[in-house]
């Protein structure tokens, strides 16, 4: 077994991002929010997401984006609830665990803990 290193690269993210949505996708809990209600279209929101973690993780502005107006517009067509935002988090965690180790793994998952903080306080009544 290979030991676990740190997110250092453009291709770590693309690797967590990846299999985070790929294990979103098959959750019985917050699933349904990316297929059927957002009806995610993959192949741009992927390549928007290493953006968006790349510019957490690397410090860049390599993302131009609002993802709290999307969420509330999703909350619209199907309310949020805090067990939805526990289980994104805890799949994050996880999938970060499974793959990395180091100073910016940690930072991305609490980064990732203030994201969802923020989006249950925002979204949800």
């Amino acid at each position: 077994m290979t030991a676990k290193r740190d997110i250092t690269t453009s291709e770590d993210i693309k690797l967590l991002v990846d299999s985070f949505y790929n294990r979103v996708q098959e959750d019985n809990t917050i699933g349904f929010f990316f297929t059927d209600i957002a009806k995610v279209h993959w192949e741009t929101h992927l390549p928007t997401m290493y953006l968006f973690w790349e510019s957490i993780v690397f410090k860049n502005a390599a993302y131009k984006g609002n993802p709290m107006l999307k969420h509330i517009a999703l909350n619209k067509k199907e309310p949020m609830e805090p067990s939805h935002f526990k289980t994104w988090l805890s799949l994050w965690e996880t999938n970060v665990h499974t793959l990395f180790k180091g100073k910016n793994a940690t930072e991305i998952i609490n980064r990732a803990k203030q994201i969802a903080s923020l989006m249950e306080f925002k979204v949800t009544p």
